[in-house]
């Protein structure tokens, strides 16, 4: 499985300030505890997902992408993505990633494998779909471009009204895009769980495809794992699902234990 190293989740909220320095330090304060944990390494989880400040901070005196590869065994991944613009069209596209490319450098030359970027489908509106997938592929060039593997994230909301009809048109777009890719061209897919199993089985299959990955998109870890242990060669790449459940104050014992109950049963819903 892939995990996103997101958020100060857990972590008390009266001691950083959110936007400022501190919020930044709690948060690699509370990803450094999860990344240090015996629990966390490469016998269950194939990559970290990182944001580019966790990325530029260290862990054990190591730059935190050198510390997950060649401590954890690890893949650290990138995500490079600004937000999202306001709701046009029934999707949210990706906001403009200025500094793209020197970004990508310093990735690079850190040892990060790949990165990640979303954006949001909300209804089944061909027009939007369409674009929302014609950005991911087109920054994804670039990103492959600079010698990195992207993971394109064109995430379903799970609350839409119309989401089996979005992923239908998702798939579509997709395909076509996959289609036109050179043979030396990789990318990984992360989308939402579907609403029939085995949906993008294509996807999985497509040559140009490393890995087809899934988001837990507001699920309970609970639920999210039920639904991706009907989807075949389909693996998790949970974030709040992941920590649900895990708070600082705990001990290391109780959070060492709950982190790998929690890492254990989402590797088991992967490995079908």
């Amino acid at each position: 499985l892939t995990l996103g190293l997101f958020g100060a989740d857990g972590y008390p909220e009266d001691k950083y300030v959110k936007g400022e320095e501190s919020m930044y330090e709690a948060v690699h304060i509370m990803r450094t505890r999860i990344m240090t944990s015996p629990s966390f390494n490469g016998d269950r989880i194939l990559a970290a997902i990182l944001f580019e400040n966790t990325m530029d901070r260290q862990v054990d005196g190591k730059p935190t992408p050198t510390y997950l590869w060649e401590v954890k065994g690890i893949v650290p991944i990138l995500k490079v993505d600004k937000g999202l613009e306001p709701e046009k069209d029934g999707v949210q596209l990706m906001k403009p990633i200025p500094g793209l490319n020197d970004l990508l450098k310093r990735a690079k030359d850190l040892g990060v494998f790949g990165t990640k970027m979303r954006s949001v489908i909300n209804m089944a509106n061909a027009k939007g779909v369409k674009e929302i997938v014609d950005q991911q592929f087109e920054i994804g060039k670039q990103i492959i471009a600079a010698g990195l593997i992207p993971i394109l994230e064109p995430e379903v909301n799970i609350k839409s009204p119309e989401k089996a009809e979005a992923e239908v048109l998702l798939k579509r777009y997709l395909l076509e895009h996959l289609n036109t890719l050179g043979p030396d061209d990789k990318v990984m897919l992360k989308l939402s769980l579907p609403s029939v199993d085995n949906f993008y089985k294509e996807c999985i299959d497509h040559s140009n495809v490393v890995r087809v990955v899934a988001l837990s998109g507001g699920y309970s870890r609970d639920e999210a794992n039920v639904i991706l242990a009907r989807q075949n060669r389909m693996i998790a790449s949970f974030s709040r699902a992941l920590l649900e459940g895990l708070v600082y104050s705990m001990s290391d014992n109780d959070f060492d234990t709950s982190l790998n109950a929690s890492i254990q049963s989402i590797f088991d819903a992967s490995k079908t």
